[in-house]
């Protein structure tokens, strides 16, 4: 029986690490320091995930793995390659805007929300996300979804007193911890019929599963991908989100809506196209299924949020999340039928790249305006333009980008790409779903732009933005306006491939 190798690759394992380092050491300072510098643990937080982006700089240089089995070097629990540093690269940026956010709620708060243990768990969630695209066992992948996972749990139930918080996170945690034991019980069946927990190994002994076992492996296939279907908010596994999005601090909504969807798909990603490659007619038609019921689920969620004028601008955006998620699913599912699985991994990785940017932007900007009306209606956003017009025009511009209109170039080439990975796998029912819920969310998407540029109901109330909301506001608004000038920057991922 092989040992594992104890020495370790300080540099490659360096990004989670430095964020769950930071963690603990903002978790210690907030016992020695007083109520009145409490702020400084904020900055410490954003500056440590900052931090731990840095770190991906040293590692692009080529493929690094640690933990790996003496006499196989390919059977490694940690692997820093291409698809490992942008998925970090994702998750650790979506982590450091969602504190920008963080800071101004915290100070508006007034002692409602723990400092010290909001910070705490907020880089514990980055690092256990960070840690799972490197992950190349199902145990590790299990360990590192958990620890996305259980701080989340808190995050969303943190407010003091608020029965819509903890009502949110109880939601949110059992269901959570239903799928992960699904998840468990598929880990098990395929570790029953392969004898191995490493990715490549499996990929490798379940071509060659006895007949008898044969249909074990499939069940173990289907319920492994349940635990990160759920946090991909895929349908079924979607009734949790706008009930979570609403009762969380609105900056633990935006960190979920990317973060967490950062997480599931490339869970997914790892499970399926890695490990799973010769199953691809069990996953494939699973997920293609999952991708149009997610898809469509979601945009009919978020038009039916209409039926009364004070729907709450955050639940639309909660079952926007849900419809992009199906989106997301539809590259993954092509690559089971897909003659390069790797350019249908790389749209879904376009895709999220985009969707973070322009979805975490929408979140700053609504933080903006809940600070004045903090029912944070849509009713509320009327007029925005007459109040704060930069931000009115920020906020049509990411969300004519999530539609796939122009200005939005990126938002619009995301989804072409999107699309054409389904027509090149030959899922051509799918594409089609997908157009028809293309259209579906234009109507809501578009409602909402409108109304930035109404007339006001009342005098115009101007808007005052705090420091760290501009820097979110302007770093999405600069990103996504980049993006649409030169959309290759993330779509050559569809092009090459990330494995």
């Amino acid at each position: 029986m092989s040992s594992l190798v104890q020495s370790v690759d300080w540099l490659a394992i360096a990004p989670p690490t430095l964020a769950a380092v930071v963690g603990l050491v903002v978790l210690v300072a907030d016992l020695f320091i007083g109520e009145e510098k409490k702020a400084v643990l904020g900055w410490v937080s954003v500056a440590g995930l900052a931090a731990s982006a840095l770190m991906l700089l040293p590692l692009r240089d080529g493929d690094r793995a640690t933990f790996c089995l003496t006499g196989d070097a390919h059977a490694c629990s940690y692997t820093a390659d291409r698809f490992t540093l942008v998925i970090q690269f994702l998750v650790l940026g979506g982590a450091l805007l969602a504190a920008l956010l963080s800071v101004t709620a915290l100070k508006d708060a007034n002692k409602d929300l723990p400092e010290g243990e909001f910070w705490f768990l907020l880089l514990s969630s980055a690092a256990g996300a960070a840690l799972l695209p490197a992950s190349r066992d199902l145990a590790t992948l299990i360990v590192a979804l958990e620890v996305a996972s259980l701080p989340a749990f808190a995050l969303v139930g943190i407010k003091r007193g608020d029965k819509k918080s903890s009502e949110a996170a109880l939601k949110f945690f059992l269901s959570s911890v239903t799928a992960t034991a699904v998840s468990l019980m598929g880990v098990s069946f395929v570790y029953a019929t392969t004898g191995s927990l490493y990715l490549t190994q499996i990929a490798e002994k379940i071509q060659h599963v006895d007949g008898q076992f044969h249909t074990l492996a499939q069940a173990g296939v289907v319920l492994t991908l349940v635990g990160f279907a759920f946090k991909t908010a895929a349908v079924p596994f979607h009734f949790w989100v706008p009930d979570t999005y609403v009762g969380a601090p609105l900056p633990i909504a935006a960190y979920l809506s990317v973060v967490g969807k950062a997480v599931g798909f490339s869970g997914l990603i790892l499970v399926t196209v890695v490990a799973l490659p010769s199953y691809g007619d069990v996953w494939g038609p699973a997920l293609a299924a999952l991708a149009a019921f997610t898809m469509t689920v979601g945009n009919v969620g978020a038009l039916r949020q209409q039926a009364t004028r004070a729907y709450s601008a955050v639940r639309l955006l909660a079952w926007s999340s849900v419809g992009q998620a199906g989106y997301l699913l539809v590259p993954i599912a092509s690559a089971a039928y897909s003659k390069d699985a790797e350019k249908a991994i790389g749209s879904t990785v376009a895709y999220a790249l985009m969707y973070a940017v322009v979805n975490l932007g929408a979140f700053a900007v609504a933080a903006l305006v809940a600070r004045t009306s903090p029912l944070n209606r849509i009713s509320d956003y009327r007029g925005l333009y007459a109040r704060s017009p930069l931000s009115a025009l920020i906020l049509g511009f990411f969300l004519l980008c999530l539609a796939g209109l122009p200005p939005g170039i990126i938002g619009l080439f995301a989804k072409v790409t999107v699309f054409a990975a389904a027509v090149d796998a030959g899922l051509g029912w799918l594409a089609v779903v997908m157009a028809v819920n293309v259209v579906i969310a234009l109507f809501y998407y578009l409602q909402w732009t409108t109304l930035l540029f109404r007339a006001p109901e009342g005098e115009s109330e101007k808007h005052r933005v705090p420091a760290p909301l501009t820097a979110a506001i302007a770093l999405t608004a600069v990103l996504g306006i980049a993006l649409s000038g030169a959309p290759q920057l993330v779509l050559r991922f569809s092009a090459t491939g990330l494995f």
